[in-house]
């Protein structure tokens, strides 16, 4: 239900709003009171605005974790293009990704003569293989093209960080509408 909700947000956010959601996009953690403080409202405004939001389906609460720290290697986006009915084996495919907690984020898109996008996170090179075959051995025949852009967060030359706390100033300053 919160998916099918948030597909449907479509009214402009309010500027305390888009205040509240940029503060805690840096800071899940805070509390109301201290929302308020760093936003310039009262606190019964913010927990008024918290529950609409969540309703809403705006808010989503998450840490972001160092995945290096957490003994993570390798980040891989997987590219594909499906050739079937974008609506065929749709339940197939949620099951296939509910076993695979891995999958962060899979999509439809379009780019690179491709229509589907997997952003996964893998231990190990060998991980991310297995993900592969599975992923092949369900859906291989479905599939026109595959590839993969593989990064390793054992890089030193990570620029900055899997974080939403950059694009929270975008969303204060109102530029994401």
């Amino acid at each position: 239900m919160r998916d099918s909700k948030r597909r449907c947000f479509m009214r402009e956010l309010k500027p305390v709003d888009r205040n509240m959601i940029s503060e805690l996009m840096r800071n899940s953690r805070l509390s109301d009171r201290e929302l308020a403080k760093k936003i310039g409202v009262s606190q019964p405004t913010v927990s008024r605005r918290r529950v609409a939001l969540d309703k809403e389906g705006l808010l989503d609460y998450t840490a972001f974790p160092d995945f290096k720290k957490l003994g993570f290697e390798i980040v891989a986006f997987t590219l594909a293009k499906w050739s079937l009915n974008k609506e065929r084996l749709t339940e197939e495919r949620r099951k296939f990704i509910g076993k695979h907690p891995n999958i962060i984020f899979t999509s439809t898109g379009i780019g690179l003569d491709c229509d589907r996008v997997c952003i996964s996170i893998h231990k190990s090179y060998s991980d991310y293989t297995k993900l592969i075959q599975d992923l092949k051995a369900e859906f291989g025949q479905y599939y026109e093209a595959f590839s993969s852009f593989i990064v390793s967060l054992q890089s030193d030359s990570i620029l900055r960080n899997f974080t939403l706390k950059y694009l929270s100033e975008l969303l204060k300053q109102g530029k994401t509408q």
